[in-house]
């Protein structure tokens, strides 16, 4: 499984990291997972075959996770060289459909009648769905009530994200297991509410899972001042840290 970090800021603006998006690859499956202002400046730049993507797959629905996919719908419908005949399936939380339905009635019916078939799947925490090659499952996490953290897993890799998220121990048992969780870290524990984590609470987090390497995205200025990978494992986490950045490829 290829996993390339597209977008690894938040919602502040940031001049070399993009809003959340990332791209997963697997065998001929392709994976957008999240889209965020930035997105698709990021997979042009990351050489990624954009006009190609299978499905794209929704954590929740803040601006900064969701807000470049019209952009990205657009670009499909008049940014390809050769006219797209490939469904894109969109997969979310539920309430994925009434979204897109609310963009169309602002934006124009080409955002769910874009010229190729725009298939909606809502997923349930707690369930799960083949998507291409990849066996996804989602869980809820306390951040909005739509939340969805998710499992991928294909291939003998099984990737974890946790879209935004606070603290969790039913999320701890969800990550059990996996290859590589791709995290947030949003805040220093003095500043952080109870919808996103600190290096301390992922730490509690993926020492519970028993997590051996973390990918750690979605870090705010306040945070990304200090040596957020010291305080992870100051906070008792063994295994390896990575910080990504946009453009980081990985294979798991």
């Amino acid at each position: 499984m290829r996993l390339v970090t597209v977008g690894t800021g938040t919602v502040v603006p940031d001049p070399d990291r993009a809003s959340a998006c990332h791209w997963v690859e697997h065998d001929t499956t392709r994976i957008v997972v999240d889209c965020g202002a930035g997105a698709l400046q990021g997979l042009a730049r990351a050489g990624l075959p954009w006009g190609a993507v299978d499905h794209l797959v929704i954590s929740h629905f803040h601006a900064d996770h969701i807000g470049e996919i019209p952009s990205l719908v657009f670009a499909l419908r008049h940014g390809l060289e050769r006219p797209r005949t490939a469904p894109l399936d969109i997969w979310g939380p539920p309430g994925t459909q009434q979204l897109f339905e609310a963009w169309a009635a602002a934006l124009g019916s080409w955002l769910v009648e874009p010229g190729f078939g725009l298939v909606i799947h809502e997923i349930e925490p707690g369930t799960g769905a083949g998507i291409g090659s990849l066996q996804v499952t989602a869980a809820e996490t306390p951040h909005t009530p739509e939340s969805l953290a998710f499992q991928m897993v294909g291939g003998g890799s099984v990737l974890g994200y946790t879209g935004d998220t606070g603290p969790s121990d039913a999320l701890a048992e969800f990550f059990r297991g996996v290859d590589l969780l791709l995290s947030e870290c949003s805040l220093p524990e003095d500043l952080v509410a109870d919808n996103h984590l600190s290096p301390e609470s992922l730490a509690r987090m993926a020492v519970s899972a028993g997590v051996e390497w973390l990918l750690v995205t979605h870090v705010y200025p306040q945070l990304r001042r200090l040596d957020v990978a010291t305080l992870i494992e100051r906070a008792g986490f063994g295994g390896e840290i990575t910080m990504a950045h946009d453009g980081l490829e990985l294979e798991i």
